[in-house]
């Protein structure tokens, strides 16, 4: 057991504490930097630091799913989500870092959570597991369409590292429903609606 855990902890303190890579480029890298006043950088700072959560949580929900998942199929699939997640850890990084932003102070409690979440939703199988991951998935598209609204108007840059991380997140859920995914029930969804609005609200400011 401790052999299992010894790489998900180095996972962990990567995800929290480490620059993520990536392998395609960060979208938006090519526009010029719009002017913002000082309100509207920190308003978008503070956007992207939400999505950055979002995708902190995502890394540890695959990480706890992978983990206790019996499906070798359904762990590859999980472990290639994670890639594309890492990616938008790195992007969503890079963007407060240009904005003059900075990270969650409560990323580790997060990651915390969420891997537990994942490892108790692979418990109960790989169905309700992956219907976990596509409920997530569709509640994150929606998440980032609203914010994509909320970003200053002429603040392209940031717009287009949402719009990806968002089609990114469509063909994980799609992935999931392939894979077997169950729909979960009514009062999951709504409780999982109800956590992620205490999290981005509170990431928000801290």
């Amino acid at each position: 057991m401790l052999d299992a855990l010894i790489p998900e902890i180095d996972k962990a303190l990567r995800a929290v504490f480490a620059s993520a890579p990536t392998r395609r480029a960060m979208p938006g890298a090519d526009l010029p930097e719009s002017a913002m006043s000082d309100a509207e950088k920190r308003h978008a700072a503070a956007l992207m630091r939400v999505n950055h959560c979002g995708e902190i949580c995502a890394q540890a929900l695959y990480q706890g799913q992978a983990l206790t998942s019996d499906d070798p199929a359904v762990r590859r699939e999980l472990a290639h989500a994670a890639a594309e997640e890492t990616e938008h850890l790195n992007w969503t990084e890079r963007r407060i870092s240009e904005l003059g932003g900075r990270k969650s102070l409560l990323n580790p409690i997060w990651y915390a959570g969420s891997f537990a979440i994942g490892a108790f939703a692979g418990k109960w199988g790989d169905a309700w597991s992956l219907g976990f991951l596509a409920e997530t998935e569709r509640q994150v598209e929606g998440h980032l369409e609203s914010y994509k609204a909320k970003l200053p108007p002429q603040d392209r840059k940031s717009w287009e590292v949402l719009e990806q991380m968002k089609f990114d997140e469509i063909r994980h859920a799609e992935t999931a429903m392939h894979y077997g995914a169950r729909e979960l029930p009514a009062p999951v969804k709504l409780a999982m609606q109800l956590s992620s609005k205490v999290m981005t609200r509170l990431s928000y400011f801290a």
